[in-house]
This record gives structure tokens, C-alpha cells and sequence, in this order.
């Protein structure tokens, strides 16, 4: 049997990505998100607002005995506060952290500890972001929490090659700019606070961005081959 749990399934890439693993065989998903709109015998759903470090620290990771692989895929997202450093809302903030860094930190934390003695395929999968790697004017919150998961991942899996044998793959990806709703909050801010949204505007409407379904087969061929992959920073455009 393959195991994944995934953050963030409610819709986007988060959902895409559930919806193609669900049509194999031998597959079961644990999803994690506020709302659930995915019925299927082996879709397991839990409510939980991973804003919230309380009920994320509550969560746990259960013992499997027929499992080939067990992946974790840390997909949910927000974008928090967007505008200048300065006229940012505090609750903005903590929300980039909590969501971006903080939350997947922990779920990452929580199931080395659970798996790191099983021998099996074991992968860890964030989903990073390039403003985590590039500077975006506006978004300097959602910037250092994308830069913080990149860091704390290049951590873990060095700690993985150094240490142990039956060691988990971790990866930090890069989807490029998908059509997904955090795309849809962008492209509404004021120009006053984001000048460089007419770029997003004109991308829309120009067809360039991404399907979250193109992404999510993109994140499969990485689950399902991790050995593949030498390095833990990627970026879906360049495979």
C-alpha cells in the first residue's frame, strides 16, 4: 500500500494531486484542509486550520505494517498580507508564518519521528515557492516564510544523508504561477499596495499560467521517483 498525507486538498494543487493518486490502486490519502469536497473509500479528511500551531502540534502520524512508501506532502499555502513593510496587518503576518513555515515545520518534525526506523520509501514534499527564492516587492512575509521552508527542508535532508541509513526524501518545489485561488487574490490587490499586479493581470489573461493539474503530475513524478532527484530545491519548469 502507498500512504500520503497531503495539506491543503480542498482545491488547487491540493486536490488535483489527491484526485490523480486516488485513481491508482493500492492508495490512501489522509487530507488536511478547513473544507472537504472529495468523496472516495481510501480519502480520509480532517477539518483543522493550520493557522492554528495548537491543533497542528495535535496531530499525529499512525503505524502502518503493509506500507511500500509513505509520503508527506506539505501543499497548503497563504499568501498573508500583501503591501509594503510598514502598512502590513500583524495577523498577516503571523498567518504567512504560521501556514507557510511554521505548520509544515511542525508535520515534517512529526513524521520523521514516526517513520525515520521503516523501510520503506519514505518522502517528504513541500510546496515552496519562487518568491522564497526571489525578491517580490509587497509580499516580504510570504517571501521569508517561502525561504524559511526551503532552509529548514536543505536542513532535514542533509541531517537524512548524514545520519541514517533508511533515510526519507525531502524535497522543496517551486510550482511556477498556477491558476489557483491564490492567484485570483492577487490579481484583485490595489495597485497602491502591489504595483507589479498588472503582471499577474496580464498572465491570466495571456494563458500562462499553469493548471494546478499539470502541477500535481509534476509532484507525482517526484513521489514516485525520489531517487531521481539530487537536489532538494526544485522548480517544476525545469523537469
Amino acid at each position: 500500500m502507498h500512504y500520503y498525507f497531503i495539506t491543503g486538498t480542498s482545491r488547487g494543487i491540493g486536490k488535483a494531486l489527491v484526485e490523480k493518486i486516488l485513481d491508482r490502486k493500492d492508495t490512501y490519502v489522509f487530507g488536511y484542509s478547513r473544507g472537504c469536497n472529495l468523496t472516495h473509500d481510501n480519502y480520509y479528511h480532517f477539518n483543522i486550520d493550520l493557522n492554528n500551531a495548537e491543533h497542528v502540534s495535535e496531530l499525529t502520524f499512525p503505524p502502518f505494517i503493509d506500507a511500500e512508501s509513505i509520503s508527506l506532502v506539505n501543499n497548503s499555502g497563504a499568501l498573508g498580507d500583501i503591501g509594503p513593510v510598514g502598512a502590513l496587518i500583524d495577523s498577516g503576518i503571523a498567518n504567512a508564518y504560521l501556514v507557510n513555515a511554521l505548520a509544515p515545520s511542525i508535520l515534517m518534525n512529526k513524521f520523521i519521528r514516526s517513520y525515520q526506523d521503516d523501510k520503506v520509501r519514505k518522502v517528504i514534499l513541500n510546496v515552496s515557492s519562487g518568491a522564497g527564492r526571489h525578491v517580490i516587492e509587497s509580499w516580504s512575509a510570504y517571501c521569508a516564510a517561502k525561504a524559511a521552508l526551503d532552509m529548514f527542508s536543505q536542513v532535514a535532508a542533509a541531517e537524512q544523508n548524514e545520519y541514517w541509513k533508511n533515510k526519507t526524501h525531502i524535497f522543496s518545489i517551486a510550482p511556477g504561477v498556477v491558476d489557483t485561488h491564490m492567484q485570483d487574490e492577487i490579481r484583485l490587490t490595489d495597485k497602491e499596495y502591489f504595483h507589479d499586479v498588472n503582471r499577474f493581470i496580464e498572465m491570466k489573461n495571456n494563458n500562462k499560467l499553469s493548471s494546478a493539474e499539470e502541477v500535481a503530475d509534476k509532484l507525482l513524478k517526484v513521489l514516485d521517483t525520489p531517487e531521481k532527484f539530487d537536489e532538494v530545491l526544485l522548480d517544476v519548469r525545469n523537469f
